[in-house]
This record gives structure tokens, C-alpha cells and sequence, in this order.
């Protein structure tokens, strides 16, 4: 991540200013941020031990904690790992570290699934191909890793969203000329963008990994990835 960006991350849109941003979300964003949980919760057992990359403040983790046996949760800002603790207090099956993503400090094949949703790979602004590797690595054979961004058609939801999110002072002004096919760019130097079904595929196939692309709700676009590791 560059360091301007992890400022932006770490600093302004964390903690509360992070969690005000989901709760001024507009009934279809609410709709596509529950598609999105429902489809995880639908893909992990009982039984896992589910790694939930880029955190924030739970917001997923505590809606996962229903089902799954335990969810670890890491974030590169302290403010939201703190929230995290408090935000899901009572759900004695979670914890949260303040952790890089790229340097998870979990030994090899100790998760039974890892996720990265809500467009984390472009929040992150690192490497995909590395941040896959390094899913890849704590994820046990035989686990899932899930990975999920926008769909096009939910552009004009999103921008509406990011747009209100900027008249409350969450993030900075957009700039109209350059936001555009995917990218919403601020004029503070807030820049997100998306992933393709195309660009998972051959993040996926780069990195050696069944996958398969699935659509949900017309709204995200997840990549389900199935592990598969040497034998010893």
C-alpha cells in the first residue's frame, strides 16, 4: 500500500468515520452488503476457522460468528481493532489483531477458510498477487478462499453511495471527470477501484489456484477459490 493511501485508511476512513459510512448506507447498498454476507455465511462450516482480511470494525466477523466456529479478524488500523473488540464484545468466538495482510503472523494451514471482502483488494492497495500468495499460505488444503468486488451493474448504486459518504465528509470531493469506469477517484487522493470476474481469473491462475466466478445479488463479484496443495 502506498503510504499516502494507508494514511488514508489507517487515519480518516477507520473506526467510527468507517462504521458511519455503512450506517448512512442507502436500502440497496444495505441490500448488497447483506447479499454479500449471506453468500459467505453459505460457504463456511460450522466447524471453521474462518480469517477475515481487512476487518475494520467486524462489521462481517460478527455476522459470521452465528455459524462459524471461530473468526479471526486483522486490520491494518489499531482505532479499528479497538472498535472490533468493543463491537463484538459479547461474541466470545472472535479476536482481532492489528496485523498486515501481507505479513500474517499465523503459521501455514491454519485457517479452513480465508476472506477478502466488501472490494478489500482495492482498500488494500498492495499487491493482489502477493496478498493471494499469503491467503494461500494460512489457508489449509482443502479450504476456501473468497475474494469479491463489485459488479458493473451496481456502479450507479455505488457511486451514489461513495457520494454520500463524501457529503458527510468521510472521504474527499469526487472527482467527476476522472471517476469513471469503475474508479472513483477524490480530489484528496482517495482512489478505489474495482476487480473483474477477468481480473480474478487470472489473479487466480497466476497464483496457481482452482477458482471459479460467481455473481451475487448483481451486485458483487465474488471469486471462490478452492485450495489445493502439494503432498508433503
Amino acid at each position: 500500500m502506498s503510504t499516502n493511501m494507508s494514511n488514508y485508511y489507517s487515519k480518516k476512513l477507520n473506526s467510527k468515520n468507517l462504521m458511519q459510512c455503512y450506517e448512512i448506507a442507502p436500502p440497496r447498498v444495505q441490500q448488497f452488503l447483506d447479499a454479500e454476507i449471506d453468500f459467505v455465511l453459505a460457504n463456511i462450516a460450522s466447524t471453521d476457522h474462518v480469517l477475515d482480511l481487512g476487518c475494520g470494525y467486524g462489521r462481517v466477523a460478527k455476522r459470521l460468528a452465528v455459524k462459524a466456529k471461530k473468526i479471526t479478524g486483522i486490520d491494518i488500523s489499531e482505532d479499528n481493532i479497538e472498535l472490533a473488540q468493543e463491537y463484538v464484545r459479547r461474541n466470545e468466538n472472535c479476536e482481532f489483531f492489528v496485523m498486515d495482510a501481507l505479513k500474517i503472523d499465523f503459521q501455514d494451514n491454519y485457517f479452513d477458510a480465508t476472506i477478502c471482502v466488501q472490494n478489500g483488494i482495492s482498500a488494500f492497495k498492495v499487491d493482489p498477487n502477493k496478498l493471494l500468495k499469503e491467503s494461500i499460505r494460512v489457508t489449509k488444503n482443502g479450504g476456501i478462499i473468497l475474494y469479491s468486488s463489485y459488479s458493473e451493474k451496481f456502479w450507479e448504486y455505488r457511486l451514489n453511495w461513495f457520494q454520500i459518504q463524501s457529503d458527510h465528509k468521510l472521504i474527499g470531493e469526487i472527482d467527476q471527470d476522472l471517476t469513471k469506469n469503475g474508479i472513483i477517484i477524490c480530489k484528496d487522493g482517495f482512489r478505489a477501484i474495482t476487480f473483474s470476474g477477468l481480473d480474478f481469473l487470472k489473479l487466480a491462475a497466476e497464483c496457481d489456484i482452482n477458482s471459479e466466478i460467481i455473481e451475487v445479488d448483481t451486485s458483487s463479484v465474488f471469486c471462490r477459490m478452492k485450495v489445493k496443495k502439494p503432498s508433503p
